[in-house]
């Protein structure tokens, strides 16, 4: 598999516009990228660009803090599937994790999955690695494979660092076969990329996508 299939090219700036928005999605298909990643705003502007391409439709929900609201996180999923997107990835309540309230973690990791699930959609956990040491790592992908996420996500790429190798090495080492990782976050060489793919990665995230893919 090339590694266009892997890109889901990204912008998820405060100060992106429409034009921008439509230049990520040209650039999505003309590079046979998987899906492009957008702020919820720009979702339906997406959806009508990209018409009836093969290119998914991504978008983010607690972005990129993670201490919304259960009941906001779950009816923002809810506007998004309907505007058009086919991928959700949430950020948990880091905040709460870092509290010690795992039940609440948990409930707010659930119930978006339970949304995506419910329209046959898929979910992304991200968990943001950076503000997490290694055992904390092992419980939260615990956690999202027990709540039957499709991805967790290193990453929001809003941190103080993203992707590594060695966190996407652990991630692959404790979730199950079946839940798939999304490294995103720092992502700008190809080196970087196919370490990260060797390392486990599933998806990659990034706003380099087209230099990513160039001929050199």
């Amino acid at each position: 598999m090339s590694l266009a299939n892997y890109i889901e090219h990204t912008n998820l700036k405060a100060n992106s516009t429409n034009e921008d928005i439509i230049q990520l999605c040209n650039e999505a298909v003309e590079n046979g990228f998987y899906g492009v990643c957008v702020a919820p705003y720009f979702v339906q502007l997406a959806k009508k660009t990209l018409k009836k391409n093969d290119v998914k439709i991504i978008t983010v929900v607690g972005f990129p803090l993670g201490y919304a609201s259960v009941s906001s996180k779950v009816e923002d999923t809810k506007k998004a599937i309907t505007a058009g997107a086919h991928e959700i990835d949430m950020v948990i309540n880091i905040a709460a994790f870092k509290s010690g309230d795992i039940a609440a973690v948990q409930n707010d990791i659930q119930a978006v999955i339970t949304a995506c699930h419910l329209q046959n959609k898929h979910a992304k956990v991200i968990i943001e690695t950076c503000y997490l040491n290694e055992e904390e790592i092992k419980t939260i992908c615990k956690i999202c494979a027990d709540c039957e996420a499709d991805f967790v996500k290193t990453s929001t790429g809003f941190g103080p660092a993203g992707a590594t190798v060695e966190a996407v090495k652990l991630m692959r080492k404790i979730l199950p076969a079946k839940t798939k990782i999304k490294a995103a976050g720092g992502i700008k060489t190809k080196e970087f990329a196919a370490e990260l793919v060797a390392a486990g990665a599933d998806r990659l995230g990034t706003s380099a996508g087209v230099d990513l893919v160039k001929i050199n």
